[in-house]
């Protein structure tokens, strides 16, 4: 199963698709919404198509103030660099000796692609953390994410994390490594709107899965609004 490429499309694509949602709202057009999805399924490019999937993924969210942009901003790599950054700002700032992080970007393929699994069960999980995926959603995003890779062992895998519970535990019990761990805290808040209260409180718990220290929390989070500025 190989799904460093499908997340790596899905980072990238959506951050033209955000763009263009701000640049609809800015317009006074109608973005992308329950009633329009068709719009985001209609593209016949691998672009398109993944855009089409994170743009189900965000539901008829707006843009967010720093939310999708920072998150679908170069793909993997930028995920990797920013969870680094964060990572080694609160190492400097521990008593104990600080290690090279071993974040998503400086890993060999094996590695990354368990580090892309927990991060793709992190933001599916994300997603659905405002109750917004109804069953009709599931099916259009089961429906893209198959269009974007014939990869039979991957579609039954996102089948089963689309439609199970949403359970931060078991979410958090994908995270082998703190800095696995802290990459799908980072990748979830930058999925997440933080302003409504069913996602904020999903992502207190989802730290306190991962059991990220506070201080931790707090550099991903500054990582995640400094990315919008960049």
């Amino acid at each position: 199963m190989n799904t460093r490429g499908l997340l790596d499309q899905l980072l990238k694509s959506g951050q033209d698709l955000l763009a263009s949602q701000a640049g609809k709202a800015s317009s006074g057009k109608p973005g992308a919404s329950a009633g329009g999805l068709g719009g985001l399924l209609s593209g016949a490019g691998g672009g398109a198509l993944a855009a089409g999937a994170m743009g189900l993924l965000l539901g008829n969210k707006k843009a967010r103030k720093y939310g999708g942009k920072a998150l679908t901003y170069g793909g993997l790599a930028a995920l990797g660099v920013l969870a680094y950054k964060a990572y080694g700002n609160w190492q400097a700032r521990q008593q104990v000796a600080a290690t090279e992080p071993q974040t998503i970007d400086r890993l060999p393929p094996a590695q990354a692609e368990l580090h892309s699994q927990a991060v793709l069960r992190a933001l599916v999980a994300a997603a659905k953390s405002d109750g917004h995926i109804d069953e009709r959603e599931r099916a259009l995003i089961e429906g893209e994410f198959t269009r974007l890779d014939d990869d039979r062992e991957l579609q039954h895998w996102l089948h089963a994390e689309l439609n199970k519970p949403l359970d931060p535990a078991e979410v958090a019990r994908a995270a082998q490594t703190p800095e696995m761990a802290a990459e799908m805290y980072l990748a979830s808040v930058m999925m997440v709107d933080q302003e409504n209260f069913m996602e904020r409180a999903y992502l207190d718990e989802l730290a306190r899965q991962l059991r990220l220290d506070p201080a931790l929390r707090q550099e991903l989070e500054s990582q995640a609004r400094q990315a919008v500025v960049q």
